[in-house]
């Protein structure tokens, strides 16, 4: 039983060397609950600025695709335009309103100077078309028919012959030589 009173002398000798335990604890505690809040706290926030962000990126993405299918349409909207002008019927109908023949036979040089082919002159137009002054108004966009406006060419008249055989692209605008473009559907 001599222990006892010694283990009660060396508790109270540490109690006594070391201040009370209940005031240190709780400021040993406050920076770290302190810290753990500032940290959860700066995560929400973070989070909050990152779904922002990735939600804002969603919206011009969005817009983005959407303007890359508008551009899209209208790329093959007007690749249709192109073919459809390039198509050999057209361009022969269009070299004919412009008053244009089919050349004759070809003829080649060789680089020894020799002739290849038998060359015939193309065919003579039977009669070129020509412009009323209020159709060449109408498709420069100038003043109404009648009174042309300063600078501008005098209106085409009337042909007296037969064009001439060596002219073979000799070419006579028309209202009809620009092709209008078709309108696209959903424009």
């Amino acid at each position: 039983m001599s222990r006892k009173p010694e283990l009660k002398g060396r508790a109270a000798r540490l109690a006594r060397l070391l201040p009370s335990g209940g005031t240190r604890g709780q400021a040993a505690r406050a920076p770290f609950v302190l810290l753990v809040v500032v940290l959860l706290g700066g995560g929400l926030i973070g989070l909050l600025v990152l779904n922002s962000a990735l939600s804002e990126g969603s919206f011009q993405l969005d817009d983005l695709k959407q303007q890359t299918k508008e551009l899209t349409d209208e790329e093959q909207a007007l690749q249709r335009d192109i073919d459809a002008y390039s198509a050999p019927q057209a361009l022969q109908r269009r070299a004919r309103e412009l008053g244009m023949v089919p050349g004759g036979d070809p003829a080649f040089l060789d680089p020894d100077g020799t002739v290849k082919g038998s060359p015939s002159p193309a065919p003579a137009a039977a009669t070129p078309l020509v412009l009323a002054p209020e159709a060449l108004t109408a498709t420069t966009g100038g003043p109404a028919a009648g009174t042309p406006a300063a600078g501008t060419p005098a209106p085409y008249a009337e042909p007296s012959g037969p064009a001439p055989a060596s002219s073979s692209t000799a070419a006579t605008p028309t209202a009809a030589a620009t092709p209008t473009p078709t309108p696209t559907p959903g424009r």
